[in-house]
């Protein structure tokens, strides 16, 4: 497989001595080149061999067979005229440059340890195919590749916040908003709070804000459960209220049934989880705003443990009242938020505004939050990676997420320090 030909050629994973051109004029390797990752050009760039007695600099393509290189075409290709090496694992033709000079050519030897550790690893129906091998490598790697796992998963939530800034035009408050909504789900109601969030502009919030009963009224009415006959004062009230601020902000209502209760525990019932949502939004008008310059984290976590209003305190739903009981986020539900809305949108600010110091905050943030309990971490920590905070928590998320689900073993840190063993396959 050419990704493989791609990983021994940018580890060294060959043997130097033994490379030499199909001519028998032996190679020897200065620099092997940047790595492209797109999908276009050679596969390695600025290469510097010494060919013979030739010094030369250029580029590095790489197939599994030398015929590849007219299959796609890059005889005809300009761009493939740097070419200064040709790497196969076949050679069943020779290569040549758009002007008809010939490219030195070479075979690359996978090392049959690496070949039978990768097949091992990719074949395996695992969730996390080395498991059992983690203890078996340095600690110090662990720690590195978490770090690094850690800013892969902060830039990929900052992609999705640059998503939502294209399409609302850079407002950062309304993507905080939307991201905080969709946190407020909770996994099993995150994508009904986002649309309902998209469906609810954050200027009618603000507009009314100074109103409860009218907040309350909005984000209910919006998730459509406000539709039904109840005798109850508040559900009566809130239902006049909706109907008055849907025909002034022209409204439209998501269907209720995109909520979810069944399963769910009272506390994270999402009549209770909007009616947390509302205290929040009444407090502050520009909340992100505020975030942006409180580095205190025991006052961050005060931003969003506020009571809702008093009717909640003896209900989890519109239908019976229960007894009383002040429904305050819990620390593991304000950690969530910290997590997924707080420190994503603190790393995307600093990227998007070249200002470091957001960003670092970001993780700063993250390593002070106690590690998030959930089996992905449980799982490694069993195996011999423990996670001390919850940076090191999303960095194994990322891990089981992005490279073992995904069988992306080639690209993994710990891959790369297993696959150089005599055998791994246990």
């Amino acid at each position: 497989m050419e990704r493989l030909l791609h990983y021994v050629w940018k580890y060294r994973l060959y043997s130097s001595a033994g490379l030499i051109t199909v001519d028998g004029i032996p190679v020897s390797v200065i620099d092997q080149g940047i790595h492209n990752t797109a999908d276009a050009g050679p596969d390695f760039f600025n290469a510097k061999l010494k060919i013979g007695g030739t010094t030369w600099v250029g580029n590095i393509e790489i197939h599994n067979k030398a015929s590849d290189w007219m299959r796609h075409n890059h005889d005809k290709n300009k761009a493939y005229d740097s070419v200064i090496l040709h790497l196969v694992e076949l050679s069943d033709a020779k290569v040549y440059r758009t002007n008809g000079e010939m490219i030195p050519q070479a075979i690359l030897t996978v090392p049959e340890a690496v070949r039978r550790n990768i097949a091992w690893l990719l074949h395996r129906d695992t969730p996390i195919p080395c498991l059992h091998a983690l203890c078996e490598v340095d600690p110090i790697f662990h720690s590195s590749w978490l770090d690094a796992l850690l800013s892969e998963r902060l830039e990929r939530k900052m992609l999705d916040i640059f998503r939502l800034l294209d399409l609302y035009a850079n407002d950062w408050n309304e993507v905080f908003y939307i991201t905080l909504a969709r946190n407020f789900g909770f996994g099993v109601n995150s994508d009904a709070f986002e649309q309902l969030a998209k469906s609810l502009p954050l200027r009618c919030i603000l507009k009314q804000r100074s109103s409860c009963s009218q907040v309350e009224a909005m984000l209910f009415g919006q998730a459509g459960m406000l539709l039904d006959e109840e005798n109850c004062h508040y559900y009566r009230l809130l239902q006049q209220e909706y109907a008055f601020l849907r025909h002034k902000f022209g409204l439209q209502p998501l269907d209720a049934s995109l909520f979810r209760n069944l399963r769910i525990r009272p506390n994270n019932f999402p009549h209770i989880k909007l009616a947390q949502l509302a205290s929040i939004l009444r407090e502050h008008d520009t909340l992100f705003s505020v975030i942006l310059n409180e580095e205190d984290t025991a006052r961050l976590r005060g931003y969003f443990r506020l009571a809702p209003s008093f009717y909640w305190d003896t209900h989890y739903h519109f239908r019976h009242a229960s007894p009383p009981k002040e429904k305050l986020l819990g620390e593991s539900a304000v950690n969530i938020l910290l997590i997924n809305t707080v420190a994503p949108l603190l790393f995307a600010f600093g990227r998007k505004n070249n200002l470091p110091e957001y960003a670092e905050r970001a993780i700063a943030l993250l390593e002070q939050i106690p590690v998030e309990q959930n089996s992905i971490v449980s799982t490694f920590s069993r195996a011999g990676i423990r996670a001390c905070h919850a940076g090191d928590s999303q960095a194994l998320i990322q891990l089981k997420r992005e490279y073992c689900e995904k069988k992306k073993c080639l690209y993994c840190q710990i891959g790369f320090q297993l696959l150089k063993r005599a055998n791994i396959c246990k």
